[in-house]
């Protein structure tokens, strides 16, 4: 844009799964017959779609930029796109113009972008998403996409790329919360041979959509990060393992492949280093313990999903017997804004022991459900309570809340009492619970936390690959004993043998998802254990 000259008037229309779910097909129907109708005097404003806008519960989400200034809309519909485009053209809305009734209406739908849901997040991977068109690479290009590889290959040798990883202090945002950059150094130092590198964007936990978002909202983001990863690391080859769940990211995320392979941006060797990146993709079934690295890599070779015991760790020996590495989708998006500020800055955000920002999906019993990308070390109080409003209706200093869920079936439960919680790994892991992925879920006082607990179990049961006993039985027979418990059929004795089974499960299972998949049930113990305590049959001295 010229100086002088004013910023287009443009409608973002959140394209995402949670806004389509909520009709923004029909007003993008509505929208484009419109605009394409033309009339009335101006410029017409264009529309485009973008990536998650943040706030899924009030969805369709549609944001008007207009004049160097941005409103954002919720809950639009069809029947309101002629005062929609009426305010965006400058035209005036009938004879009393503001005080239209329509206007009025329209106004209704506006959301407070002061609204601490809004105000207290601080975007840096998902600062493009909701502003690029995740289909369009010039668009993402004019957003600084895969400038931050252009400049390393030109300025940086991979040793000091790894360098600025390691100062930064950047953790897997997976849910283990290992050193990112140790993790590079592993894979780096290895001795020669050819490296790979791994996306792992099989988010299977529920009530989790942080991955998901970034690769329908901004896929070149991802394709950045992954080519930074692989040229520290020595890697010319990687693969980007998704979900088939996840459709709409996987259509776009091969968009963005085949983009920036025609373009050059990837696949061409760099003239000054040689370093060129073939990306590919790999369609995951669906399993849950795929999660785990080593039976991703099985998946991705095109085996069964299963895991296999430790060491060698992947990246010593991974795909094919290479070394490997393997990143969250989440922590691959923050490489581009980590080292486009330098390590040191990215360090001083957020407590030292996990410094930067993680975005959260935040569900449940919860007024303002959606994506909010904050500073490590916040509590899940200003989170759940003060961001996203509480449970609907709810009363009280903890605003109806009884527990937040955190970290999917691996995490565990909080009670309110522990709101105050900073959110970090080892933090809540001290409480019984994880960080996992990014996933809260605000639960009212309507939840039974015995119910909770059979729910998680019964679908780690489920998803249990079978391999190890302590898991594949363990997980079935804790699934029986609770649902024994909720059926008021268990006594004391039944729930130390839950207690007792469930640290068995815990000790001797093969991989994370059986050494996980007790947390639930033991976290809810801790914390409710009257719940437990009340289901139980009464003592029969009589009998014994």
């Amino acid at each position: 844009m010229r100086d002088g000259e004013t910023a287009p008037v443009q409608l973002r229309l959140c394209d995402a799964s949670g806004c389509r779910a909520a009709g923004a097909g029909a007003l993008a129907a509505a929208l484009g017959a419109a605009l394409e109708g033309g009339g009335g005097q101006g410029p017409r404003p264009r529309l485009k779609p973008v990536g998650c806008l943040r706030l899924c519960s009030h969805g369709p989400l549609l944001a008007l930029d207009h004049g160097g200034a941005s409103a954002l809309y919720g809950g639009l519909t069809a029947e309101q796109v002629p005062t929609l485009l009426a305010i965006a053209c400058n035209h005036p809305g009938g004879h009393d113009g503001d005080r239209d009734p329509r206007r009025r209406a329209l106004e209704a739908h506006r959301l407070d972008s002061h609204h601490p849901f809004f105000a207290l997040q601080h975007p840096l991977v998902l600062e493009t998403c909701g502003l690029v068109d995740p289909t369009d690479l010039d668009d993402a290009l004019a957003h600084g996409a895969y400038r931050q590889l252009q400049r390393l290959l030109a300025t940086a040798t991979p040793a000091q790329v790894r360098a600025e990883v390691r100062r930064s202090g950047l953790r897997g945002r997976g849910g283990a919360g290992y050193p990112t950059g140790l993790k590079w150094d592993t894979v780096a130092l290895q001795p020669p041979a050819p490296r790979l590198v791994v996306a792992n964007g099989d988010e299977g936990d529920p009530g989790a959509f942080m991955d998901r978002s970034v690769l329908e909202g901004d896929p070149h983001r991802l394709l950045e990060g992954l080519a930074i990863a692989a040229y520290a690391v020595g890697a010319r080859h990687g693969y980007i393992y998704v979900r088939a769940e996840y459709p709409l990211a996987i259509e776009r995320l091969l968009r963005a492949v085949v983009q920036a392979m025609e373009r050059g941006l990837l696949g061409q060797a760099d003239p000054a280093t040689g370093f060129a990146f073939v990306p590919e993709l790999r369609v995951g079934a669906g399993a849950y313990v795929c999660g785990e690295e080593t039976a991703l890599l099985a998946s991705i070779a095109g085996g069964r999903g299963i895991p296999r015991q430790r060491p060698p760790f992947p990246a010593q020996a991974g795909l094919a017997g290479c070394p490997t590495l393997i990143n969250n989708i989440e922590t691959l998006a923050a490489l581009p804004a980590l080292l486009r500020m330098g390590g040191e800055a990215y360090a001083a955000i957020g407590p030292a022991a996990c410094p930067g920002t993680k975005v959260f999906s935040v569900s449940g019993s919860v007024v303002r459900t959606g994506l909010v990308e904050v500073p490590m070390g916040i509590s899940l109080r200003t989170v759940v309570q003060t961001m996203a409003g509480g449970v609907p209706g709810g009363i009280g200093a903890d605003g109806g809340i009884k527990a937040v869920q955190t970290g999917g079936p691996s995490g565990g439960c909080l009670p309110a009492a522990l709101l105050d919680t900073p959110i970090d790994y080892e933090g809540l892991r001290a409480l019984g619970s994880s960080l996992g992925s990014g996933g809260l879920v605000v639960l009212d006082h309507s939840c039974a936390m015995p119910e909770l607990a059979r729910h998680f179990m019964a679908f780690c049961a489920g998803e249990s690959c079978g391999k190890c006993i302590p898991c594949r039985a363990g997980t079935v027979q804790l699934a029986d004993l609770l649902e024994r418990l909720m059926q008021r059929r268990a006594t004391a004795a039944d729930l130390d043998l839950i207690e007792q089974l469930a640290a068995v499960v815990q000790r001797t299972s093969l991989c994370g998802l059986g050494q996980t998949a007790p947390n639930p049930l033991v976290s809810t113990l801790r914390h409710f254990r009257h719940e437990y305590s009340e289901r139980l049959l009464p003592d029969e001295p009589w009998l014994s």
